[in-house]
């Protein structure tokens, strides 16, 4: 015997069956082919074609392959049912495809939500195009308007496939289980009332459109209201929303009004995970040291630069001195960054990333020339100036879940950077100990690596500062704003130039008995 296999169709369990010649009179026996067969046979419970016709292509079919020789009656009968039967297959399984790719996937959806807690019930309040509900045919004319006034129902069945199964909140860490759809209204693109809780939850629970209203489905806009059951509005809430598979680019904003008045909003593209509507310090803490250490791990520009100042210097006494300058260089832009030192213009964060990759074709060139790291930890910590305004870029998309705790979280992302870089120094020092200590000479493997990441980071200078140049440059206005400007960027200068000083006096100590331009 075989082996069971998966297969297209069931259809074929009789349209050629195999039999004994001996079965037959020789004069009856017709012509005869020797070769290897499939016997298909139906799924358990399933026994006729119209059984397959039920299934909609849901079901999966098998068979048994038999590697035997065997004599074929070519029964006419049965090639007219085989014949049928994959007429039928195609019909079934092939028009229900077409009438699921008949909606596509839209590319940008904007998912609106609103959440407030009354009493013992917590409002959920959800606005999405009407497109993004693929599986659902609305009532529609000849023209393609819907029929609003029949809509009702298909809204409602959209707002439980779609919707409400694609976001769990919690009450205290416990997942809110039981829900209900309270309201469910069409909308018009024109309608702005999604921009405050009341104006919403009074659109959504007011009247239906009327059928004047000439609305096709991918203007529309669908409004949900859901309301889960909950001990207490002084409850610590959080959501996990999973809206990303509604379009090919979904971004959602969540609006969140606490029981004291206070409200926050949240905005961010795909799902983000649990989000913790009004974070302890804690789960601030955590989420940020994560996230610090995503960032450095994901960005290779950064991972290339350190990996240039780890090459030509891998003992323990130039490492502390060159990475604790770059650290602290990074540490300074990044808290000033986050509170509000960087320019608001278009041009800056293009400047930063052209920068950026300045430095790790300086510091590879260094390295094939040759340098001494009493020196290095010097433009170490100028290009880590730079880095760290690179890392507020990251930090500012992801400050919205820091809640009330702005100084914990801007911490702990900078501590989740310092443990990402820590993690590939302990990673790439041996490996580079490794590398030219079997491999190939230290001086050798030093250029041939370090032109590498040189011609790397030339690219991507030169396409970034393709990109800079698109740019306008125009001076600013002589105003209040730009002077108070000029003060705080004075300031922050005042302030690096005393860091510099200090580290000068510290290192100095630390470098004295040293023995300069030492192998490392």
């Amino acid at each position: 015997m075989g082996t069971c296999f998966p297969c297209a169709s069931a259809a074929l369990s009789s349209a050629f069956s195999a039999q004994p010649n001996t079965t037959r009179a020789a004069n009856m026996a017709p012509a005869a082919y020797q070769f290897f067969f499939v016997i298909f046979r139906f799924p358990p419970g399933f026994s006729d074609v119209g059984d397959v016709c039920r299934l909609r292509g849901s079901v999966l079919y098998y068979g048994l392959l038999v590697p035997a020789a065997r004599t074929v009656i070519l029964d006419p009968k049965a090639i007219f049912t085989f014949v049928i039967r994959i007429l039928l297959i195609l019909i079934v399984g092939i028009l229900p495809l077409q009438a699921v790719t008949a909606h596509e996937v839209p590319t940008d959806v904007v998912v609106r939500t609103i959440l407030k807690a009354e009493g013992n019930e917590l409002n959920f309040l959800v606005r999405v195009p009407l497109e993004a509900m693929r599986d659902v045919n609305f009532p529609q004319t000849g023209p393609g308007y819907l029929v609003i006034s029949e809509a009702d129902e298909y809204l409602r069945d959209a707002a439980t496939i779609w919707i409400a199964p694609e976001v769990t909140l919690y009450e205290n860490d416990k997942p809110l289980r039981e829900w209900e759809i309270g309201a469910v209204r069409l909308a018009l693109p024109s309608d702005r009332s999604f921009e405050d809780y009341a104006s919403a939850l009074n659109t959504v629970t007011s009247p239906a459109l009327s059928d004047n209203e000439e609305l096709r489905r991918d203007q529309a806009l669908l409004d949900v209201l859901i309301r889960y059951p909950i001990d207490s509005a002084s409850s610590e809430f959080s959501i996990a929303p999973e809206f990303a598979r509604l379009g090919l680019e979904t971004t959602t904003v969540v609006r969140f009004l606490h029981v004291d008045g206070v409200e926050r909003v949240f905005q961010f593209r795909g799902d983000p995970g649990l989000l913790r509507l009004d974070p302890r310090w804690h789960h601030a803490f955590f989420r940020f040291v994560g996230s610090g250490i995503e960032h450095i791990l994901d960005g290779v520009d950064h991972l290339l630069f350190i990996i240039c100042l780890l090459i030509p210097f891998r003992r323990i006494r130039p490492l502390v001195v060159i990475i604790t300058s770059f650290t602290v260089a990074h540490s300074i832009t990044l808290i000033a960054s986050a509170f509000g030192m960087v320019p608001n213009v278009l041009w800056f964060p293009p400047l930063i990333e052209t920068l950026i990759a300045a430095s790790i074709v300086y510091m590879a060139l260094e390295n094939i020339v040759g340098s001494q790291w009493q020196k290095r930890w010097i433009i170490a910590f100028g290009f880590g100036l730079v880095h760290g305004f690179g890392f507020s870029f990251a930090l500012s998309e992801i400050l919205q879940f820091a809640g009330g705790h702005l100084l914990t979280s801007l911490l702990a992302f900078n501590l989740g950077v310092e443990i990402g870089q820590l993690f590939i120094i302990i990673l790439a020092v041996p490996i580079l100990n490794f590398v030219f200590g079997n491999v190939i000479a230290r001086r050798i493997g030093t250029i041939l690596l370090s032109a590498i990441l040189a011609h790397s980071g030339w690219h991507w200078m030169s396409e970034r500062a393709g990109q800079l140049v698109e740019y306008s440059f125009a001076w600013p206005e002589l105003n209040f704003a730009f002077f108070a400007s000029l003060m705080r960027w004075l300031m922050l200068l005042v302030f690096i130039g005393a860091v510099l000083w200090t580290m000068v006096r510290l290192y100095d100590r630390f470098l004295r008995g040293s023995i300069v331009n030492r192998p490392s």
